[in-house]
């Protein structure tokens, strides 16, 4: 995978951040449930912090592309790259991710064939970028396909940055599976949150940290990195 992308006609003008949105659309994770995810993403790129962090680096600019997973072959493109320069950028990728299907089948939670799935997306990049990203949510741990920990290593080797937001409803001691197995690199960390119901605030935080490299935590949110 070459990272970062490199040379002329990739279609983007350069960017300071490259981040793939690598989302658990597997069966634990039910239809109210999906809506509340996608529904907690599209409100955080419309938070006036977050749309002010994306243009607020030396290129002014971030490019962002959300990718659904499932089990073992069930990885889909929900939302294509897009450069986000500011507020009307960032409330265009909002609208996207309101109106992106849920593809693929729900199914088993193939969680390091998804992250292989997002690291293949960012190698895809049109734009050239200072950093690049991977940030991984769900509920559950890895349980089809190849471990999330070689393709963690693979990631972090080539210079990407995986975090992750774990949601606990279903598997209560998932934050140490993410610590220990999905996260790496410079910067890497992990938050959580005790349920859908309180997803749109924490990948608010989350991605207020990512963008903008604040270092915020809130109530109910116990986070760790891994360097």
């Amino acid at each position: 995978m070459p990272f970062p992308p490199t040379g002329p006609g990739r279609g983007m003008n350069p960017v300071d951040l490259a981040l793939c949105l690598a989302v658990d659309v597997s069966a634990s994770v039910d239809y109210d449930e999906f809506a509340l995810m996608v529904g907690g993403y599209a409100a955080a790129f419309r938070d006036p912090g977050i749309a002010a962090a994306v243009a607020a680096g030396p290129r002014g600019a971030v490019a962002v592309a959300m990718l659904f997973w499932s089990d073992a072959g069930a990885q889909e493109v929900a939302v294509p790259w897009m450069r986000l320069d500011g507020e009307e950028a960032a409330a265009a990728f909002a609208e996207a991710v309101d109106l992106a299907p849920r593809l693929p089948r729900p199914g088993a939670t193939a969680l390091g064939e998804g992250m292989a799935a997002g690291l293949a997306l960012l190698a895809r990049c049109p734009a050239e970028a200072t950093r690049l990203a991977l940030d991984v949510s769900g509920d559950g741990r890895n349980n089809q396909g190849r471990p999330p920990g070689p393709v963690r290593d693979i990631g972090v080797a080539a210079g990407v940055t995986i975090s992750a937001l774990a949601v606990l409803d279903e598997e209560p001691d998932l934050l140490e599976h993410y610590r220990e197995e999905v996260i790496g690199g410079p910067g890497s960390f992990v938050m959580h949150c005790p349920d859908y119901a309180a997803f749109a605030e924490a990948i608010r935080l989350k991605l207020r940290r990512e963008i903008g490299g604040l270092l915020l935590s809130g109530p109910g949110m116990r986070e760790g990195g891994r360097g």
